[in-house]
């Protein structure tokens, strides 16, 4: 059986959500773009996944676009009290499927309205300002002007807590000064290990830090060594590289996505995987060799 509460807790402001959470980005239909092949196979995997324990689903209105936000409304609306909806703003869809910045304050405020609207809700949990960089990569620069026209919102009411997204450590201090930051959200995983040092300031700082593409994305990893030691704990090679990241730091919450349900409980039990020391050195060896 189940049990996502074994993956521990953290809080998100207000909020406490499992460990193990759920990203949406793959309800939309192939490339994040139009609608997904099996819309009631959507719908039942998202109350599945509410079933089973899941009470932090990350998503943003750019994805299908509407379609994912529209999906969540339709599965899970009226929305159990204990369910934290994270979204994040910053980009639009051209006709072709391009992801385009939309970072005008202007642009952010009519994102949060478009959010508000295809969930079905008065008020957002979480919003993150998502910074397009070098697309999953962050840059360096001010980000005063966005995280204001977010911060104007937060206090008008429309935005409970905020976050960014693709973002340098820099820039996370500076949305600090300007309101508080319950999360951050970069590219991380067992290979991909730039954010070392951001993840333990933000640990020390009580932040959330949330990888985006926690077992590769787009590309799934693929590891020789990876895939010896899951065979040695008779689990898959991705429920080791989600233990691996539960147990890399307590603030660390986990969002992998998939449109499968048997992928979706795979994920989940992931929260049940304990580590050996031994194993945790080998596994740490794996991003040395990547970097």
């Amino acid at each position: 059986m189940i049990d996502v509460s074994r993956s521990g807790q953290w809080t998100l402001g207000d909020r406490t959500v499992h460990r193990i959470g759920y990203g949406a980005m793959q309800l939309a239909g192939p490339g994040v773009f139009g609608p997904p092949k099996d819309r009631a196979a959507a719908i039942a995997l998202l109350r599945e996944a509410v079933e089973a324990g899941v009470d932090h689903i990350d998503t943003s209105d750019f994805y299908g676009p509407h379609i994912t936000n529209e999906i969540i409304r339709e599965a899970l609306a009226p929305y159990p009290d204990s369910l934290t909806i994270v979204t994040k703003v910053g980009a639009l869809r051209g006709r072709e499927g391009e992801w385009l910045p939309a970072m005008k304050p202007a642009q952010l405020v009519a994102s949060v309205h478009d959010n508000l609207r295809n969930l079905g809700v008065d008020v957002l949990d979480v919003v993150n300002l998502r910074m397009m960089g070098d697309v999953h990569a962050p840059k360096e620069g001010s980000i005063e002007r966005e995280f204001t026209a977010l911060a104007e919102l937060q206090q008008q009411g429309l935005i409970r807590h905020l976050g960014i997204s693709n973002a340098t450590l820099t820039q996370v201090h500076e949305a600090r000064r300007m309101a508080p930051v319950v999360c951050v959200q970069n590219h991380y995983n067992l290979v991909h290990r730039v954010d070392d040092a951001l993840i333990d300031e933000l640990n020390a700082l009580q932040i959330a830090y949330v990888p985006f593409f926690p077992l590769g994305g787009f590309s799934p990893l693929q590891s020789d060594r990876l895939a010896a030691v899951a065979k040695h704990l008779d689990e898959t090679p991705m429920q080791v590289a989600l233990a691996w990241l539960l147990q890399r730091s307590p603030n660390i919450l986990l969002i992998p996505g998939t449109s499968s349900v048997a992928h979706l409980r795979q994920n989940l039990e992931a929260a049940t995987v304990e580590l050996p020391t031994e194993v945790l050195e080998d596994l740490e060896a794996i991003g040395k060799t990547a970097a």
